[in-house]
C-alpha cells in the first residue's frame, strides 16, 4: 500500500515539521507514505470570490498532474463524512480489497479545494466541523493513518 498526501502550502514551524517526520517515521514498517506539497495560489487580501474561485482552480490543475493513475481519492473537506478511527481503519482496508494499492489524501488550502477536484474524489472525508490550520491537519492525518494501521494489524497503540 502507497500513501500519498497531496497538500496546498508548505511548514515552516519545527514543531510541525518534528510531528510529520515521527509519525513517518512509525508509518515506514506498514506504508510508503508521500508528502507532495504544491504551492498555494498567490492571492490578493480581501479577495473576490471569483478570484478565489480561479486560485482553487490553478491549484487543482497542479494537484491533479500529482495524482498517480488508478489511486482512491480522499479528499479533506468540512463537508465530508465524519470517521472514527475504527472506521477508518475499515475504510483503508476496504480500499485494498477492492484492489486500489495507492491511497491519495488532498488538503486544499486555506480557501478550501475546487469543487471540480473534491466531485473527482472517490471520498470526502470531515475530521471535524471545526476549521484547523491546514499545517495542522496534516499532523492529525498521518497520526490517524499510523493509528488505522496500528488498528488493522491489531497492534497496540501506545498513547
Amino acid at each position: 500500500m502507497n500513501i500519498d498526501i497531496i497538500c496546498v502550502g508548505s511548514i515552516k514551524e519545527k514543531y510541525y515539521i518534528d510531528a510529520i517526520k515521527e509519525y513517518s517515521k512509525r508509518l515506514a514498517p506498514y506504508t510508503d507514505l508521500n508528502i507532495i506539497e504544491v504551492d498555494e495560489y498567490k492571492l490578493p487580501n480581501n479577495p473576490s470570490l471569483s478570484q478565489i474561485n480561479y486560485g482553487l482552480e490553478k491549484e487543482r490543475e497542479i494537484i491533479e498532474s500529482k495524482i498517480k493513475d488508478r489511486s482512491y481519492l480522499i479528499a479533506l473537506v468540512i463537508e465530508g463524512k465524519q470517521l472514527n478511527s475504527e472506521d477508518l481503519s475499515k475504510k483503508i482496508e476496504d480500499i485494498t480489497i477492492e484492489g486500489y494499492s495507492n491511497i491519495t489524501f488532498l488538503i486544499g488550502s486555506s480557501y478550501g479545494m475546487s469543487q471540480e477536484l473534491k466531485n473527482k474524489s472517490n471520498y470526502k472525508l470531515s475530521f471535524s466541523k471545526m476549521t484547523f490550520p491546514h499545517q495542522l491537519m496534516r499532523v492529525i492525518l498521518i497520526e490517524q493513518i499510523y493509528r488505522a494501521f496500528k488498528i488493522i494489524r491489531n497492534e497496540p497503540y501506545h498513547k
